[in-house]
């Protein structure tokens, strides 16, 4: 997931600089939207450490 992220940061950055705005956008908009499931996951995590609970994947 965290590839995906950069990938996404990594394109967004590189259609804005050749002036494609609308990929731009796209791609910063898909990376937003998984950086905050991501923050939404460890926040869930760090909760659950704290309660003395255990999630393994």
């Amino acid at each position: 997931m965290f590839q995906l992220l950069l990938f996404c940061i990594v394109v967004a950055v590189i259609a804005g600089a050749l002036g494609f705005t609308g990929i731009a956008a796209g791609a910063a908009t898909i990376a937003k939207i998984i950086f905050f499931f991501m923050l939404a996951g460890i926040a869930l995590m760090l909760i659950l450490a704290a309660m003395g609970l255990a999630i393994l994947f």
